[in-house]
């Protein structure tokens, strides 16, 4: 190295001081790089310039990359500087014959590290890197206060201008307060009086951009409290004082008119007692002046206690009343308290209170606060509000649902709200069935009388009400069947006739006719017309009633007479059957005798049960309609019923059937009548007359 003089180099908005000028020289075989200085200075925000010059061998004829590094990649390559991130836009390379000279913009202190020129040339090994490099550092220019002499208002204070390079002696200074240029062309000292808002700064003469920070004194502290400006019996307390100064302050803590606790920028209060409460405050002091924080109260809190809960007015609550609920506890500061019903918060708030100005049945239930403050909760213990109140509208149910059928067991059940529990009235329409705490109205084998509305009455010491109407629709099937004839009585040919069939079912039945020994149903509905009667429309009709709950039958004899001009007619035919008649009557006689001396000869159990036939029942005035009773052996044909064709056979061969027929006859005594224009009777013609309803069997 060659030893040269110190010199500085300006640069646009800073300065450069070049440190050494001993020459950094590598050669090798006609190798050869030169940077002049190995080590400069630069301020921030400045331009730092590096110059090289490098030389190879003749043999070489061609350069083809020159550039500066100051890292390596992963793989061992050269971070050429225009390509890293953190030069963008701030590195420029100089580069001529044999020389070349890196600018940085902008320096910062990152930008302090060993800068390495490198080039490569067209030989295969023609790479070259000058070592060492030459080092760039950032000049940081500093206010060194010296002393500080106390006086009020004003203290005197000496200041020193220093940098954290090394700079020439020969350099002069300008000074700065409150950003005012108050002196030039000056040595690196200064000083002056220094007031409370005073602030200083220094730089080198003619590169004023690159002025040192500031420094002033204690700006007014602030105290922080952790964790809170409220402290609890037997916490830990600490309070912090900070204040903006230059250079940084030193701290003192002390209470109210006490002489200092300790010096330190925190005071901790461990475990503080209510003793512990008094005025705190801080002072923050450096060479430049001293400042004294405000007062901080500090005040021994603790959580609330048990909180105790009351209601009012005692004794009984009932519904529509006014009630408040009241909550206190002992806390500091003063809790503040939320009630709660059951999981539900209804209120919060600093009062303890909680009024209902007409409370309702809904609001019964378990009820408790919380007292809490920023140190804790406390949860009482649980209020039980009562709330008596009159039945609500009761609610009424059938059970099982859906149709109700006849015979089945079926439960009304009544439901209320009240308080206390309501007793049960049962009503089906306005008469009263069943009163007590049973709710339930229960039917064994429900039957059709016991359809109607019922309603349910709910009743305690606060009131009663009445439910809403339950319909009970009791189902069965059809019954009590009625035929009738219109017009009644002897039905002429060519006359028009009408059979009415009626009966009680639920649903309403649907009605069918049929004529015995026809296949087919005559008519359908309640109502069966004939407009042309004629002699074959004589006989038996049947009558189906039928619904979903079942069916029953009945029959109806239609007798059609001839018309006047018919009337010899029919006398010569009407002794056909008188004749036929008195045969019958004499051989139902002799089986009527037969019968009852068999029936004296059987036993009473072994009469066996006869299926239900057409029954027609005589008047108890007709004095001359007389009962046979037909005994057939077990070869004799079934029994004729509403039938469309001949029942089948027996289930047990050896079982009688019995008829009954109706004969009527003249008495001995009284002559036949004839038949005169007044009375409009044929004496030869038979009638038969239906006096009661009676159920068939319709065997298909």
């Amino acid at each position: 190295m060659r030893g040269a003089a110190m010199g500085l180099t300006s640069a646009a908005g800073g300065f450069v001081f070049l440190l050494l000028t001993a020459t950094v020289v590598q050669g090798l075989n006609g190798w050869e790089v030169k940077c002049n200085p190995p080590q400069i200075c630069a301020s921030k925000g400045s331009t730092a310039e590096i110059h090289c010059t490098y030389r190879y061998p003749p043999t070489v004829t061609n350069v083809t990359n020159k550039f500066w590094f100051t890292k390596l990649k992963t793989n061992g390559d050269y971070v050429n500087l225009r390509t890293d991130p953190e030069y963008s836009g701030r590195v420029k390379y100089d580069c001529d014959q044999n020389s070349c000279t890196l600018r940085i913009t902008d320096v910062t202190d990152r930008d302090q590290a060993n800068y390495k020129f490198r080039f490569i040339t067209d030989q295969p090994d023609g790479k070259y890197t000058g070592l060492p490099g030459v080092t760039l550092s950032v000049a940081d220019l500093q206010v060194q206060v010296n002393s500080l002499e106390v006086q009020k208002p004003l203290s005197w204070a000496e200041m020193t201008c220093r940098s954290s390079c090394r700079l020439p002696g020969h350099l002069h200074y300008a000074w700065f307060k409150n950003e005012w240029k108050i002196r030039e062309d000056a040595s690196d000292s200064y000083s002056d009086y220094v007031g409370a808002a005073d602030v200083y700064s220094c730089a080198v003469d003619g590169y004023e951009a690159s002025r040192s920070p500031p420094v002033y004194a204690p700006r007014l502290p602030s105290v922080s409290v952790n964790p809170s400006t409220d402290f609890m019996v037997g916490s830990t307390v600490t309070l912090t004082c900070s204040s903006d100064a230059r250079p940084a302050a030193k701290y003192s803590w002390y209470k109210e008119n006490q002489t200092v606790l300790i010096n330190n920028p925190q005071l901790v209060l461990w475990s503080i007692q209510s003793s512990d409460s008094g005025e705190f405050y801080c002072a923050a002091e450096n060479k430049l002046g001293r400042k004294q924080s405000e007062h901080i109260s500090v005040d021994a809190k603790y959580a609330p206690k048990l909180p105790s809960v009351s209601v009012s007015p005692p004794g009984e609550i009932v519904e529509g009343s006014s009630v408040t609920l009241t909550c206190s506890s002992d806390a500091n500061p003063a809790a503040n308290y939320t009630w709660y019903k059951e999981s539900l918060k209804m209120r919060q708030g600093p009062e303890g209170s909680y009024n209902f100005t007409s409370i309702s049945s809904k609001d019964g239930g378990h009820y408790y606060c919380i007292s809490s403050n920023q140190y804790g909760n406390k949860i009482s213990s649980p209020l039980f509000i009562d709330v008596k109140y009159a039945p609500k509208l009761p609610s009424v149910s059938v059970s099982p649902s859906g149709e109700i059928v006849e015979g089945r067991s079926v439960t009304l059940k009544c439901l209320s709200d009240a308080n206390p529990p309501a007793n049960y009235t049962w009503y089906n329409e306005h008469q009263k069935l069943l009163q007590g705490q049973t709710r339930s109205q229960h039917f064994s084998s429900i039957s059709s009388k016991d359809r109607g509305q019922y309603y349910c009455k709910s009743e305690n010491k606060y009131g009663h009400i009445m439910s809403s109407p339950l319909l009970i629709d009791v189902q069965y099937a059809p019954r009590l069947l009625s035929v009738s004839l219109s017009p009644s009585g002897k039905i002429v040919d060519g006359s028009s006739v009408t059979l009415t069939c009626s009966s009680d079912a639920n649903p309403a039945a649907s009605y069918t006719w049929y004529k015995e020994n026809e296949d087919s149903p005559k008519a359908s509905g309640e109502i069966f017309t004939i407009t042309d009667v004629r002699a074959e429309h004589s006989g038996n009709y049947c009558c189906e009633a039928q619904n979903k709950r079942g069916h029953s039958y009945t029959t109806l004899h239609v007798t059609v007479v001839a018309g006047p001009r018919k009337a010899w007619t029919s006398a010569v035919i009407g002794t056909t059957p008188a004749v036929f008649l008195a045969i019958i009557w004499l051989s139902v006689y002799l089986l009527i005798r037969k019968n009852r001396a068999a029936k004296q000869l059987s036993e009473p159990g072994d009469r066996p049960h006869d299926r239900e036939e057409c029954l027609p029942s005589a008047s108890e005035e007709e004095a001359d309609l007389h009962y046979a009773t037909v005994h057939f052996s077990k070869n004799q044909p079934d029994p004729v019923y509403c039938n469309i064709r001949p029942a089948g056979p027996r289930r047990h061969e050896d079982e009688e059937v019995v008829e009954y027929a109706a004969v009527k006859f003249n008495s001995a005594g009284t002559p036949p009548r004839t038949r005169g224009p007044e009375s409009g009777e044929d004496p030869a013609a038979l009638y038969s007359t239906v006096n009661r309803t009676v159920e068939c069997e319709r065997n298909l």
